[in-house]
C-alpha cells in the first residue's frame, strides 16, 4: 500500500510502476513484469482458493522466467509459504515471497530492503519456496510470523535459516549460505493439500481447515 497525495489515503501499490518506486532494482538488468491479482485483499482474508490460482500463474509463467518473487502481506505469509510449498514441489527455481512490517511510504520502511534482497536471492540463491525478510532466508515450510512489529518478524522454526544478506551490499559482498541442501527435483504441481491420516488423527488446524474437511479426515 502507498498514500494518494490527492486523497490522503492508502492506496494500492502500483506493481507495474515498481522499478519507478525501488530504482535499486534496475541493477539486476532483467526483464521484471508484474501481475496483481484482482481484486485486492489484505493478507489476513487470503484462502485456500487464493494459493491455488497463486499455484496455477506460476505454473503457466514457469517457463518464460527463471525466478518468482510474491509481494504479500506479513500476516499470513507464512501460510501462502507453506502451502506453495506443498502445491509446487521439487521447484529449481526460486520461488521467493517478502513484504513488509511498514509500508513503501513510510520513512524508516523495510519494503525497500526486502525487496532488493527478494530479487537478489532469486537472482543467486537456491531454488524453492523461501520467505526473504531482514536479510534471512527462510524456507517456506519451516516459516512462522513470531514478531507484530519489529522488522525480523519471521523465525525458522526447529530448522536452520537458509542464508543471510548483507543490509550494507557493498562490491564484492556475497550471500552467505548456512543451511538447507537445495533443490534438485524436477517442478511437480499437486493438485490438492490432502493428507492422508491413520486411524489416530493428528489434526492441526490452519487457515482455510473447514468443519467438513476435519469430519472427512477423521470419519
Amino acid at each position: 500500500m502507498k498514500i494518494d497525495p490527492v486523497l490522503q489515503a492508502l492506496t494500492p501499490f502500483d506493481f507495474s510502476q515498481i522499478l519507478e518506486e525501488v530504482p535499486e532494482l534496475r541493477k539486476y538488468a532483467y526483464r521484471i513484469d508484474s501481475w496483481t491479482f484482482d481484486p485486492l485483499i489484505d493478507s489476513s482474508d487470503v484462502e485456500p482458493s487464493l494459493w491455488v490460482s497463486l499455484a496455477g500463474l506460476i505454473e503457466e509463467k514457469y517457463d518464460e522466467y527463471d525466478g518468482f518473487v510474491i509481494l504479500h502481506g506479513t500476516d499470513t505469509m507464512a501460510y501462502t509459504a507453506a502451502a506453495l510449498s506443498y502445491l509446487i514441489q521439487g521447484s529449481p527455481k526460486p520461488i521467493i515471497l517478502t513484504g513488509a512490517q511498514k509500508p513503501i511510504w513510510f520513512d524508516g520502511t523495510d519494503s525497500k530492503r526486502n525487496l532488493t534482497d527478494a530479487f537478489t536471492y532469486a537472482c543467486r540463491g537456491g531454488g524453492g519456496v523461501q520467505i526473504v525478510f531482514n536479510g534471512r532466508v527462510i524456507l517456506g515450510t519451516r516459516a512462522r510470523k513470531t514478531y507484530s512489529k519489529s522488522f525480523q518478524a519471521f523465525s525458522s522454526v526447529n530448522y536452520p535459516n537458509l542464508a543471510l544478506i548483507p543490509a550494507l551490499k557493498k562490491e564484492g559482498y556475497d550471500i552467505v549460505y548456512v543451511g538447507g541442501d537445495g533443490d534438485t527435483l524436477e517442478k511437480r504441481l499437486c493438485n490438492n493439500l490432502g493428507v492422508e491420516y491413520h486411524s489416530v488423527p493428528a489434526v492441526k488446524f490452519v487457515r482455510g481447515f473447514s468443519a467438513k474437511a476435519l469430519f472427512n479426515n477423521v470419519k
